[in-house]
């Protein structure tokens, strides 16, 4: 093994639908009812609000619904989690599920 290897890219990729989202929020809202504009108008809020998180929280908030699911209760980063990330997901590295569980760690703090 070399200290200098290629760096493995991230396993769990984060997908974005909220553009999409957003989008066909806005035409809605363009043929909306007065009634309908208020809720149309709160939910394009919500979509543009996730649209803007960035990757690494939403890695993050998969990491800690992960562990919560294994009845983990402990700090997202520790050996522990990470353990328990590495049965839940095996084809993750050690290496990416300690990056994983320090983007946890920081979300949350």
């Amino acid at each position: 093994m070399s200290l200098f290897r290629k760096p493995q890219p991230l396993a769990v990729h984060v997908l974005r639908d909220a553009p999409d989202v957003v989008t066909a929020l806005r035409r809605a809202l363009e043929t909306a009812t007065e009634a309908e504009r208020p809720g149309l108008e709160r939910a394009l809020a919500l979509a543009e609000d996730a649209a803007e998180r960035p990757d690494e929280e939403l890695r993050g908030r998969w990491v800690r619904r992960r562990l919560t699911e294994a009845g983990h209760e402990g700090p997202a980063d520790s050996v522990e989690a990470i353990k328990i990330l590495r049965r839940a997901e095996p084809g993750l590295t050690l290496l990416q599920a300690v990056t994983y569980a320090k983007e946890a760690a920081a979300a949350k703090a």
